[in-house]
């Protein structure tokens, strides 16, 4: 059967964007921490293609959310002067890596394999409770927002945790979806608990 989007009732739409780059970002360096980093340069150019790029759409959006962290909050302020609209802070923080955090992806592939990316680290969450919690707190705002159009400012995974919700992924597929600093996903939700992927991963130029 072809489903076709226009066919289901929408409750809210969702524009992810990912957070500009961070010296952790281009180092490949796990961080979970929410003081540090703030935006390097190459950061703060990103957020700006991505402030063009929603200028260019001349789209309304009736409120912008941010994760906790800094290199959050930072861009989030910068697409808000954009808007004229104040931020909403909200418990979307990253997963919390525990014992690996401060430590190279590389690294931990080279120590535990590809399967690493499932495993629970010492001291931090699970994916599956991460998911949990992501899925919980997106669901919460869907609601809250029905008839809106939202910004959502916050990590690369957890723009792939509300990817793999949406797809129905499984978590060894959850990070095959790649998801760049800089860049934007936006997810449709519909009545009867059903969402769509409009597009994702796009990187202004």
């Amino acid at each position: 059967m072809c489903y076709n989007v226009y066919m289901f009732k929408r409750k809210c739409k969702i524009t992810f964007i990912s957070h500009g780059a961070t010296v952790h970002t281009t180092e490949g360096i796990i961080s979970d921490a929410e003081k540090y980093p703030k935006l390097n340069e190459l950061g703060e150019e990103e957020i700006g293609k991505v402030c063009e790029y929603l200028e260019s759409r001349a789209v309304a959006y009736d409120k912008i959310y941010t994760s906790p962290s800094a290199r959050c909050t930072q861009s989030a302020q910068i697409i808000a002067k954009l808007f004229k609209k104040n931020t909403t802070t909200i418990k979307l923080s990253s997963r919390n890596h525990g014992e690996w955090s401060g430590r190279c992806y590389a690294d931990i592939f080279d120590e535990y394999g590809p399967r690493a990316i499932i495993q629970q680290p010492h001291g931090g969450e699970s994916l599956e409770d991460f998911n949990k919690r992501v899925g919980e707190i997106i669901d919460k705002l869907v609601e809250e927002n029905r008839g809106n159009r939202i910004i959502i400012v916050t990590t690369p995974d957890v723009i792939q945790s509300a990817i793999a919700k949406t797809l129905e992924l499984n978590p060894e597929s959850q990070f095959k979806n790649l998801i760049k600093t800089g860049t934007l996903t936006q997810i449709s939700y519909f009545e009867d608990n059903w969402s769509s992927v409009i597009y994702s991963d796009y990187m202004p130029i």
